[in-house]
């Protein structure tokens, strides 16, 4: 198959793979190619990584093979796997995404691991988590805890039908509120249990350190804040959390490793006593505040 000015020299599994890692493994590696290729032949026709690798001499079909072409351009212009694919796995839930809503991190995903892990057999009965997003983690929490009440608010109505999506998708109850929470308050019948966040805490200045398949296709204010204010979101959560928390209410947060010391001040300006965490790559990543 010829299109534009690639190539398949057939329709074999093996000879797609090849060509993916031929076009590719100089811009991501080779060990990632491997997770693309293996990600798209287990989305596109259905094969597991055994399959793969028991049926390198495997077809697909004219139509998957267009797909995988379509695919394979799009990765050289650096656009995500996940929006290729439309989804990604985070703690076990099935998250749809799309242009209008982060794609889970790997570290926001040891946050929520972290977060079951502190309450133990237990777990808080209300739960709200601000600038959801996708809803990964609040859609996580309320799969782990389905009896807790689990809110999740944003600013961004696209981001919210996600969520909403996601939510249904996995079977899980979550109440989405869209508001702004630097601007507007919002009113909970009951105090909060776990108020938890991933807020935007990537400054302006460090736009040149993030790789195209961020800045080009993820939502800038999900990410970014001003220089002049890198702790606006922490400022007005840990507000938030005084004025919401129930007697033994904590607040978990993701935060810029630059600015873990800081944050933690900002809450303990409110009323609270924290700790940092750091993330699997040995940066400081998050607070636990009670």
């Amino acid at each position: 198959m010829n299109t534009g000015n690639i190539r398949f020299s057939s329709n074999k599994a093996r000879d797609v793979s090849a060509l993916f890692h031929k076009e590719l493994d100089t811009i991501y590696g080779s060990s990632e190619v491997s997770v693309f290729i293996d990600m798209l032949f287990e989305d596109f026709v259905g094969w597991d990584k055994v399959r793969m690798l028991l049926n390198g001499d495997g077809t697909v079909n004219q139509s998957d093979l267009l797909r995988f072409h379509w695919a394979l351009e799009d990765l050289l212009r650096q656009r995500p796997i996940q929006h290729i694919i439309g989804w990604t796995d985070f703690c076990g839930c099935r998250i749809h995404v799309d242009e209008s809503t982060l794609i889970p991190r790997p570290e926001t995903e040891e946050i929520v691991q972290k977060t079951i892990a502190y309450y133990g057999e237990r777990h808080p009965c209300r739960v709200l988590d601000l600038c959801t997003g996708s809803g990964c983690i609040a859609i996580a929490l309320a799969k782990a805890w389905p009896d807790a009440e689990v809110m999740a608010a944003d600013i961004s109505p696209e981001a919210l039908m996600k969520a909403r999506q996601n939510a249904e998708t996995n079977g899980v109850r979550v109440e989405f509120i869209e508001t702004d929470i630097l601007k507007e308050k919002i009113a909970l019948p009951h105090p909060v249990d776990l108020m938890i966040s991933n807020p935007p805490y990537v400054m302006d200045s460090e736009r040149s350190q993030m790789h195209r398949n961020v800045l080009d296709y993820e939502p800038w204010q999900a990410l970014f804040v001003e220089d002049s204010d890198p702790l606006v979101f922490y400022k007005k959560i840990a507000e938030l959390w005084r004025t919401m928390r129930s007697k033994e209410g904590i607040a978990i947060a993701e935060i810029n490793e630059r600015w873990g010391a800081e944050t933690l001040k900002v809450f303990e300006r409110e009323g609270g006593k924290g700790r940092i965490e750091k993330d699997f790559r040995g940066k400081d990543r998050m607070i636990i505040v009670e």
